[in-house]
């Protein structure tokens, strides 16, 4: 089990490893486990990629994401043109359904809604606008069309752990309703939540993921 001090230490190198980050203007703090990210990043997808690079860290119990985005002169734009952009990336993006979704930007936020039939789906749409110039944050409200039984939504999300060789499979319970899934347990890393949590994604049927999965280092 890491140290405060150690974890701390341990997310500032992976800041400085990940090749998309300046991690020199990103401050770590960390107390009984809980990191909080603070400072000014340049662009959206710079303060996405420092959370995921500080989730990578083994141990981290929690995340507080305190980053903020403050774009460069030249990296402003209207959200008129923000929202053409991205209606521009979701139509060339080969796995998004673009006419089943809806674009609102204000202020430089994106919304995302509308339907589509898998969560992949929904993260590709996420991605192709968090990269986009004058972004400084996006919701995802796009909701999936559930499909499936519960019944059969637990078994392959439970075949979906084991075949992932996930090590705290067994400590992880699956509660499905339609397409609603409520995963709980206890697993040692952060790296294994979001496993779990993938692999109910995946299933078909999926439309909402609840993850109460506790980190027990």
């Amino acid at each position: 089990m890491k140290t405060d001090a150690e974890l701390q230490c341990a997310i500032q190198d992976e800041l400085a490893f990940e090749p998309s980050v300046i991690a020199t203007d990103i401050g770590v703090t960390v107390k009984e486990g809980i990191a909080t990210l603070f400072g000014k990043v340049s662009s959206y997808a710079e303060k996405w990629a420092a959370e995921r690079a500080a989730e990578r860290v083994s141990g981290l119990r929690a995340l507080a994401k305190d980053l903020t985005v403050k774009l460069p002169g030249d990296s402003e734009r209207s959200d008129a043109d923000i929202a053409a952009a991205a209606l521009h990336a979701l139509a060339w993006d080969v796995q998004v359904p673009d006419k089943k979704l809806q674009v609102e930007v204000q202020k430089g936020f994106v919304t995302l809604k509308g339907q589509v039939d898998w969560n992949y789906q929904r993260e590709a749409a996420a991605y192709d606008v968090r990269k986009l110039t004058g972004v400084v944050g996006v919701g995802n409200q796009i909701t999936l069309a559930a499909t499936a039984s519960a019944k059969e939504v637990r078994s392959k999300i439970e075949s979906a752990l084991q075949r992932r060789a996930v090590k705290d499979a067994r400590r992880i319970t699956v509660e499905a309703d339609g397409g609603r899934v409520i995963l709980r347990g206890e697993v040692h890393c952060w790296g294994e939540r979001e496993d779990a949590e993938q692999a109910a994604w995946a299933a078909p049927g999926v439309s909402e993921v609840q993850d109460q999965i506790r980190i027990q280092p």
